[in-house]
């Protein structure tokens, strides 16, 4: 059983509203790097049963794809709270990915929203 939760347009908005911290992985199935990226992301997510690991196969949800302006794969997103915190394409290693997940654990999401805030606020005048 796959410990990771396939995303898809009718899904995607419920899973990132229901579960606080989600993380993502674009992929496709003819991407040779994701192919590699798979078992270590597999890897993560059963290190970490306290977080959703999911997958958006941009073949077959371009739409998704497009909405977050996927330009490469693999991409992986976290999401926290229903912020994007990270964003990064790239396979990634198992050192550097459980790196990148610690690093998500740790942010301090009020802080993270009032950077966000300010920099709307900047953005609008």
């Amino acid at each position: 059983m796959s410990s990771t939760v396939e995303l898809t347009k009718e899904n995607f908005d419920q899973t990132v509203a229901e579960n606080d911290f989600v993380l993502i992985d674009f992929w496709a199935s003819w991407c040779g790097p994701c192919r590699q990226f798979a078992p270590v992301y597999e890897q993560a997510a059963e290190a970490n049963p306290d977080l959703v690991f999911a997958k958006v196969d941009t073949e077959a949800q371009p739409e998704l794809a497009a909405a977050f302006e996927i330009q490469s794969i693999p991409t992986l997103m976290i999401v926290r709270d229903r912020v994007a915190v990270y964003a990064q394409p790239g396979a990634l290693p198992e050192a550097a990915l459980a790196d990148i997940i610690g690093q998500a654990r740790n942010l301090d999401m009020d802080e993270v929203r009032k950077s966000i805030a300010a920099q709307e606020g900047n953005a609008a005048q």
